[in-house]
């Protein structure tokens, strides 16, 4: 599904991140780390926003670096803490985000649906809580049709019954579509049904895998 090459991250200088050589097969990925171990970073650079060293390829064929477009097409993100143009409405930024990943209208509607945002999709996102804020930015991470889905701290800021939306979400593209995820979480997952096929952690700058 994805498989590093020579992938080294630095900030100035400092390398934050060095991932020689690692492939990971589909499935779903927990990505635990301490605060400022770098996950964030990882997530970010997976998904072509942050420049690093080396490559990273998406089913061996697709480059971030050398095939961007295609790359960004199938790889969706959601920050842990969203920041979106203010004075864009709800469904303004869905519709972007739709057409530029291919996503439906059945789509827009079941995940604004069952998360309980279509009520307020035509207000401006200047008027939008943190907790909405974050369930928009879970429906945009769900447009289209995603090889890979890279979740920032999914589990903050999210209401219990949100949380029980999301990881339906979460199962049913993975059994559906079979559709992968890195999910960065200090929280556990324990108990939330999600089939968890492996932990990632991130340990002296090193990505470490264990089943």
């Amino acid at each position: 599904m994805l498989t590093f090459n020579k992938f080294i991250k630095k900030y100035q200088e400092t390398k934050v991140l060095d991932i020689h050589e690692m492939s990971l097969n589909k499935g779903i990925y927990w990505l635990k780390g301490a605060n400022g171990s770098g996950k964030s970073t990882l997530l970010k650079s997976l998904a072509g926003i942050l420049h690093f060293e080396g490559d990273v390829l998406l089913e061996k064929l697709v480059s971030v670096k050398k095939n961007k477009r295609e790359y960004r097409r199938l790889v969706n993100f959601a920050e842990a803490e969203p920041v979106f143009p203010e004075f864009l409405t709800g469904k303004e930024l869905i519709d972007m985000f739709a057409k530029a990943k291919s996503g439906t209208n059945e789509q827009k509607e079941f995940y604004t649906q069952t998360i309980g945002l279509q009520p307020y999709l035509n207000q401006p996102l200047g008027t939008y809580s943190s907790g909405m804020l974050k369930k928009l930015s879970l429906i945009l991470a769900f447009m289209g049709k995603p090889k890979l889905i890279l979740l920032d701290e999914p589990l903050i800021t999210v209401d219990l019954t949100s949380l029980e939306v999301l990881y339906n979400w979460i199962i049913e593209r993975n059994k559906s579509e079979d559709t992968s995820f890195v999910l960065a979480s200090h929280q556990s997952l324990d108990g939330s049904g999600i089939p968890v096929d492996a932990i990632l952690s991130i340990n002296d700058k090193q990505l470490l895998l264990s089943e």
